[in-house]
């Protein structure tokens, strides 16, 4: 099997792993069976003696709230932005296009699912940052994966060099974790929330990904860089795909 055959069938593999984990999550949350192991992790995160105090020393909770701020809508659109502009500097405008379509689906999707589970939050602890809509999935969790994993993995096709590749997409990763985390820490959030806002995140991420190779095959999306051997050395080109 060719590498642009095994691309897409990788990703849409990535897509229902995600959507099914994201769906047990979310019935034994349903059921309630989360409960337990929520509070156990929850509570072993803050001080016995005093509940509105995290595990760490002080400086730890502000660098979770700094954190947490990674996911906010302020800082995913500024983010998104950035990398948009850099994308149509770049002459990509049709990733860009898709950019903007993948990060808006999100967003709706993750308002949309909030209305539906209607999850209370956290009773527990004491919140170490304002919340304002439900809990389930985590908003900050979810919509951390869908930009970063999705910016990511585009900004990653730019590259020639896999090592930057590898930046890009570790960075993406690496940023999709610690958001998350720290609505846990924060108290803001159940862990199963956290979870299941990643899964769905991925999956959603993913998904965009799949698009976005089938509209590379047929030529409306901007093709991937790589690098070509030559007789003098290596230089950056670009092709399709479908030329490997």
């Amino acid at each position: 099997m060719r590498l642009n055959e095994v691309a897409p069938l990788a990703t849409l593999s990535a897509v229902a792993l995600f959507a099914w984990t994201f769906v047990i999550v979310a019935g034994e949350v349903i059921e309630g069976d989360t409960l337990g192991l929520d509070r156990t992790i929850l509570l072993g995160l803050r001080d016995p003696a005093n509940l509105a105090d995290p595990i760490g020393p002080t400086w730890l909770e502000e660098v979770a709230r700094d954190f947490t701020g990674l996911g906010g809508h302020a800082i995913l659109g500024l983010v998104t932005l950035a990398t948009l502009a850099y994308m149509v500097m770049t002459g990509r405008r049709a990733t860009a296009l898709l950019v903007v379509a993948a990060i808006g689906g999100g967003m709706i999707l993750s308002a949309g699912l909030k209305v539906g589970f209607e999850r209370p939050r956290p009773d527990l602890v004491p919140h170490g940052t304002r919340v304002y809509t439900a809990s389930f999935p985590s908003g900050h969790a979810m919509l951390s994966a869908i930009t970063y994993l999705t910016l990511g993995a585009l900004l990653a096709r730019t590259q020639a060099l896999r090592r930057v590749k590898f930046l890009f997409l570790g960075l993406a990763v690496a940023l999709t974790v610690v958001v998350g985390c720290s609505r846990v820490y924060l108290g803001v959030h159940w862990p199963s929330d956290v979870l299941a806002g990643w899964c769905v995140g991925a999956a959603w991420a993913c998904l965009c990904w799949y698009v976005a190779l089938l509209l590379q095959r047929r030529g409306q999306v901007e093709a991937e860089a790589f690098p070509v051997q030559t007789g003098t050395g290596s230089q950056v080109t670009k092709a399709g795909a479908a030329s490997m």
